[in-house]
């Protein structure tokens, strides 16, 4: 299993992400709509279900 990573190219960044609804920790969070969410660390468990959520693929597991 690979750690999750956000790639702020692939995000639209002009709305709230729906992926924070998603994440079964609550590992993610946006400061505003126009900026790119972030992953806790603390809070990430890797389970990849943001991956496969987002549409635009800035979630990946590297």
């Amino acid at each position: 299993m690979g750690t999750v990573k956000i790639e702020p190219a692939y995000c639209p960044q002009n709305h709230y992400c729906p992926v924070i609804s998603v994440c079964p920790a609550g590992a993610i969070i946006q400061k505003s709509p126009f900026t790119a969410p972030e992953i806790d660390r603390v809070k990430c468990t890797n389970c990849g279900r943001c991956t496969r959520f987002c549409a635009f693929g800035a979630f990946q597991m590297s």
